[in-house]
């Protein structure tokens, strides 16, 4: 029996060690008894794994790397999903690590979410974050139409 004891052990750290491994990735949750969100580019929740690092990632407006600032509202989309996507690259993070979005959207209506929709999917794919749209008269910069900002979960080792 005692000789037992050793594979005991070394059978449940290796089953703790495939459950920590599994778990380390986002839980994307859309529960069946919400309205389904995926389609307008998002998801209802998302759980993060357990002692994960989280970044926050400051709002990406549509500026390039001169600061310049195209009048286009799917013009700054694009450009601030770019510039999310750089940030997340300078913090080691890819897009199936962002946990949370949200954007603010200046003079929003329904005609600017045929612009955003497709650009989250583009970016995320498949693994839509959470997200939170948010309409206001203007952002910091009087030219700025879009900004997005992210909260992300970084490997524990990251």
């Amino acid at each position: 029996m005692p000789r037992a004891i050793p594979y005991v052990i070394i059978g449940a750290l290796i089953a703790m060690t495939t459950a920590t491994s599994a778990s380390e990735k986002l839980t994307i949750v859309n529960p069946p008894n919400l309205y389904d969100p995926t389609p307008n580019g998002y998801s209802a929740a998302v759980i993060v794994p357990p002692n994960a690092r989280i970044a926050y990632v400051s709002g990406q407006g549509g500026q390039d790397s001169t600061g310049g600032l195209s009048p286009d509202f799917a013009a700054q989309v694009e450009q601030a999903y770019a510039n999310l996507g750089a940030a997340l690259e300078g913090i080691g993070a890819t897009p199936d690590q962002v946990a949370k979005l949200t954007v603010f959207v200046v003079d929003h209506d329904m005609s600017k979410l045929e612009v955003l929709t497709p650009a989250v999917v583009r970016m995320f794919g498949d693994t839509l974050p959470a997200q939170t749209l948010v309409p206001v008269p203007k952002l910091a910069i009087d030219p700025m139409l879009f900004e997005v900002e992210a909260v992300v979960v970084l490997d524990k080792d990251t």
